[in-house]
């Protein structure tokens, strides 16, 4: 009997987009959950905004359609032996709670290699919109309304962020395969023990943060932030990370992408000032709490965790990096990218231990 659909109940569409040759591929997606589209008035736009996955928006062009949300259906085609690092059939079922609670994108269909789902309508934040007080005040809902969401079973007593870093450990080689790549990663790291030594350090400093654990995005970074000008709302995506993991971790690292992603535009002065952070948290807990004047001694303790968390998120995207840099295809530093999240991390780490301390 042949699949028809994914774990989650979605329309499965037995087919592999090739990398090298995607539109013939997408092509056989959208007869399947666009049946009715004909082929010579589909166009395509490729985003770029990703560093593991591609993005292709599908848009119907006809003189006989208006412009309307049902006339454009993204694909997202997922990177070179990411199913290493993400638990695919995880992240739809997350999807498809989410959408229930009007917070992610509808799903269309599930193919061997990503999924298609709904478009929404807006523009990803950049450094500078990000910083725009009506616009964080609605990421600041927006996240807050997700970590209110239950998912039907009992809330897990650890948080996803320490096993994950495990896994991202144990897929680093003790010799990188390019012979460049290994003496770049030995003189910037040293060894992959001496990162392990540093995770436990790491984690035992931090794994008795009292930050409640919630159902939380994980990779808020602003390409994974939609605004929708016109309505005055904000709209997560690809979630892809999306587990139970502490509340103070989540708004942490949507913080530390505030300084860009990009190796040659990376700017900490961009990192939000304390200031910023705490009118942020004030908003967050407002809908959080559902209390209009959120305790100031909840807004400052949530603000020491943030800080805390901050260093937990830059390790793990530093190694995360690094698991890339042996194992992607994709045009991008990721041992620089490397580079930057570890620096940053062992440039902080001793101001926030000796405060634990």
């Amino acid at each position: 009997m042949s699949r028809i659909c994914d774990p989650a109940g979605h329309k499965y569409i037995p087919v592999e987009v090739e990398e090298l040759d995607i539109y013939t591929g997408i092509y056989e997606i959208l007869s399947a959950i666009r049946p009715e589209w004909p082929q010579g008035n589909i166009k395509f736009k490729v985003f770029t905004d990703g560093i593991t996955n591609k993005l292709v928006a599908c848009q119907l062009d006809s003189v006989n359609s208006s412009e309307n949300n049902k006339n454009i259906v993204l694909v997202r085609i997922y990177g070179n032996k990411t199913d290493l690092l993400i638990d695919r059939d995880a992240e739809v079922r997350n999807i498809t709670v989410l959408n229930k609670a009007g917070l992610a994108p509808k799903i269309y269909g599930v193919f061997k290699n990503g999924l298609s789902y709904e478009y929404y309508p807006g523009v990803t934040l950049t450094t500078e919109t990000v910083t725009d007080v009506r616009i964080s005040r609605l990421v600041a809902r927006q996240m807050a309304k997700m970590h209110k969401i239950q998912l039907g079973e009992e809330i897990p007593k650890e948080p996803m962020v320490w096993d994950k870093i495990e896994q991202f450990l144990s897929l680093i080689p003790e010799k990188f395969t390019d012979a460049n790549k290994h003496a770049r990663f030995t003189n910037s790291f040293g060894s992959i023990t001496r990162l392990r030594i540093e995770f436990e350090r790491l984690k035992s400093h931090l794994i008795k943060t009292e930050s409640p654990i919630v159902f939380a995005h994980n990779d808020l970074l602003l390409g994974n932030v939609i605004y929708n000008e016109s309505k005055g709302t904000v709209s997560f995506i690809d979630y892809e990370y999306a587990s139970y993991n502490y509340q103070a971790y989540d708004i942490a690292n949507h913080f530390n992408e505030f300084v860009g992603i990009s190796i040659d535009n990376m700017d900490y002065s961009r990192y939000p000032s304390k200031d910023f952070q705490m009118n942020w948290i004030r908003v967050y807990l407002a809908e959080y709490l559902d209390s209009p004047s959120p305790p100031q001694t909840q807004v400052e303790d949530i603000y020491k965790e943030v800080q805390r968390l901050s260093l937990v998120s830059h390790f793990k995207w530093g190694i995360w990096s690094l698991v890339q840099y042996e194992l992607s295809a994709i045009d991008f530093d990721f041992g620089g990218y490397a580079e930057m999240r570890l620096n940053r991390y062992f440039e902080e780490k001793n101001a926030v231990f000796k405060e634990l301390l």
